[in-house]
Formats: C-alpha cells, sequence, structure tokens
C-alpha cells in the first residue's frame, strides 16, 4: 500500500509530583529526584528498537506528555529533542508541544525547552477556582495559572493551549462558566475543554464526588459553547477549540487516522507498513521495568475487520467532513467493506454522504456511541 500516513511522534514522561484523583493516564507521584538524562537515554534506545517501522518517513508533529513533563530539565529536554532529530528526519517547522503544569512553569527552563525546540505548550490549569483545584488535587493556584498562562503568550510560540475541565464536584452553571470566562480572557490560540469524567482505577472511583446532572452538564456545554464561538473559538473535535488555523495539528493527524511513534512508559503507538498492515504498540507502563530496558510490551496487527471501527472512532471526533478516499488509502479496504453500516447510519440520520465526503450530522455528534456500534458491529 503505497501512500502512507503523516507520521508523529508521541514522547511521554512517566513522573507527576502528586497523582490527581481523577487521572487515568500513566502517571506515577516522584520519589527523589527525576533521573533526567538516564531516562532521555532509555527513550532514545526505546526509539532505536522502532525506527524500522517507519518506513523512512519524516516526522511532522512531537507531542512531550505525562505525567508532567516539565519536571525535566531544559538540558534533558535539549538532549531528547536532539537525540530525536538525530535518529529520524523532523520536518522543518515541526509542531512540538510539551505539556506542562502552571506549578512547575518557570520563566527561565521554558526559555530552555524553546531553544531545544519546544514551540507549543499545554498548560494544565483545569479550573481558575481554588476551592476546585483542591477537590481536584491540584498542586497549583489560579494566580499560578494565570502567570503561566501569560508567560506562554509573552514567548512568541507558535502557539498555547489551555487545559479546563466542566462537571466538576459540585460545580454550578455559574462557576463553570465564570471559569471558561477567565480562560478566555487570557487569550490562548487554543482551549481544551473537556468534561470530568469518573475513570476506573482512580480515587474519584473508589470514592465519588457529586457531580452535575445531565440537565446542568448540558446547559454549562450548550451555554460554555456560545461563549467559546463569540469569542471566536471554532470547535473542531469533541473537546477541543481553537482560533482559526491554529488546531493542535498532532492530535488532527490521531483523528484523521495517521501512524504515531511511542516512545516512553505507557505509550501506544500505530505504524502502518508498505504492504498496509497496521501495527499497534504498547511500550511497558512502569518506570522501573521500562529503566530495566524492557521497553515493549505488547505489538499486535489490526485485523482487516478492526479497521473500519478503529478508523470511524477516532475521524468522528472530528467536526470537518471525512474524505472517503482517505478511508481506503489508509485502511486499505473497499467502500463495500463497510456499505452497509454506512447505509445503517446514513438511514439513522447519524451520517451524512455526498460524493466524496462522509459527515457526521448534529444528531450523530449527540449520540455518536450510537454511531460507533453501528461500525462495531461489522466486526
Amino acid at each position: 500500500m503505497g501512500n502512507l500516513p503523516p507520521l508523529s511522534l508521541y514522547i511521554h514522561i512517566p513522573w507527576c509530583v502528586q497523582k490527581c484523583p481523577y487521572c487515568d493516564f500513566n502517571s506515577h507521584a516522584l520519589k527523589g529526584d527525576v533521573p533526567h538524562m538516564e531516562y532521555v537515554g532509555h527513550l532514545l534506545a526505546d526509539l532505536d528498537n522502532d525506527i524500522a517501522l517507519t518506513s523512512g518517513r519524516e516526522v511532522s508533529t512531537i507531542f512531550i506528555g505525562g505525567g508532567t513533563p516539565s519536571l525535566l530539565s531544559s538540558e534533558a529536554m535539549q538532549a531528547l529533542l536532539d537525540g530525536v532529530r538525530q535518529r529520524v528526519p523532523v520536518a522543518a517547522g515541526a509542531e512540538i508541544t510539551m505539556e506542562a503544569n502552571p506549578g512547575t512553569v518557570e520563566a527561565d527552563r521554558f526559555s530552555g525547552y524553546q531553544r531545544a525546540g519546544v514551540n507549543r505548550i499545554s498548560i494544565g490549569v483545569q479550573s481558575f477556582s481554588q476551592q476546585k483545584l483542591e477537590r481536584l488535587g491540584r498542586i497549583h493556584g489560579p494566580e499560578e495559572a494565570k502567570r503561566a498562562a501569560n508567560l506562554a503568550a509573552g514567548l512568541g510560540l507558535r502557539s498555547f493551549n489551555l487545559d479546563l475541565m466542566h462537571g466538576l464536584p459540585d460545580q454550578s452553571l455559574d462557576e463553570a462558566l465564570d471559569d471558561l470566562r477567565q480562560a478566555i480572557a487570557l487569550a490562548p490560540p487554543h482551549l481544551s475543554w473537556y468534561q470530568l469524567t469518573i475513570e476506573p482505577n482512580t480515587l474519584f472511583a473508589s470514592r465519588p464526588p457529586v457531580l452535575p446532572d445531565d440537565d446542568d452538564l448540558w446547559d454549562i456545554f450548550e451555554q460554555g459553547h456560545q461563549l467559546l464561538t463569540a469569542a471566536g473559538y471554532q470547535q473542531y473535535e469533541t473537546s477541543a477549540y481553537a482560533k482559526p488555523g491554529l488546531q493542535c495539528q498532532h492530535n488532527l493527524n490521531y483523528w484523521r487516522f495517521g501512524d504515531y511513534l511511542g516512545i516512553g512508559c505507557g505509550s501506544h503507538g500505530k505504524l502502518t507498513q508498505p504492504d498496509g498492515e497496521i501495527i499497534r504498540s504498547v511500550k511497558t507502563r512502569h518506570p522501573r521495568g521500562f529503566m530495566r530496558g524492557d521497553y515493549l510490551d505488547k505489538r499486535y496487527t489490526v485485523t482487516d475487520n478492526e479497521k473500519p471501527f478503529e478508523y470511524f472512532m477516532n475521524r468522528f471526533r472530528l467536526w470537518e467532513p471525512c474524505p472517503r478516499e482517505e478511508f481506503v488509502r489508509y485502511t486499505g479496504l473497499g467502500e463495500q467493506h463497510i456499505r452497509p453500516a454506512l447505509d445503517k447510519a446514513i438511514a439513522a440520520g447519524y451520517l451524512n454522504e455526498t460524493e466524496n465526503t462522509w459527515q457526521v450530522s448534529e444528531k450523530g455528534r449527540l449520540f455518536l456511541n450510537s454511531l460507533l456500534e453501528i461500525f462495531l458491529e461489522q466486526e
């Protein structure tokens, strides 16, 4: 299969100062110092093991997530990104994003990250209410969040993002909208605005807080969406808003069923091979095992029956139309493979079809899980 999807690189930094009660990401409370250079060495060795699967493609975006990547020293970040560039071709002007917590955002350190090549920062604000931040187990306060946003705005980066949550414990409509107004006032080019959900194996799952009911959640979303739209933000994904032209290119590649290398503890990868095989990999979750050199947890091939659901589970998160030819190109399957499911989704009013595209309808967005289940039935 020629014309392989674009390639991104995800790098996972697993440590946090403390674990938040809602977090189900692969993060580990820090005990002692971060092993900066030692971990970078393991990340690059992990990358070396996967390079053969990239078919010589250049990396178009890099995302450094966590955990708290801003716990990594700027010297270690320089060594990491230099090491990446020595091993794989990185596109000129590639978007290089790093996640950061407001409490770990320091001006000197961020200048160092910028020199290393980071040109986009994603700041985990979550709320501007001190009470709500404490309830979420966050270690920063509202003023630190504003300071971090203003610092990011002044660095001359390509872009920056604020992560904001709604539907928080005992949160009223007014409180949720006040958070959003404060975020908008900081003028981030990109806003990730997502609803708190209780995930298994978290502290909140064992001791669930009282969350707003469905009617309140709908009011928060509807009025919040109006606020964001009026401020010039465009919703382009289920929980992502951006000023025109400033969408997160790395996340767009995920949702468009692009390929990505994943290196570091618990990271995931998806790599399409020239013959059309799609290989998924999962790396060892715990830093202890990973830093013994046991990088790979599992690697497997996505079957033809699984490809339609995997493709649309990603593609239908986006508001943009889905090019029909991309389904064929990225899965290696003909449309006849999914025609019954498409017809069922169109008949249900979830999907609109044109000569060149599929577009999720407003009803389809409201009932996205029901739409995706139609394609799951094809397996």
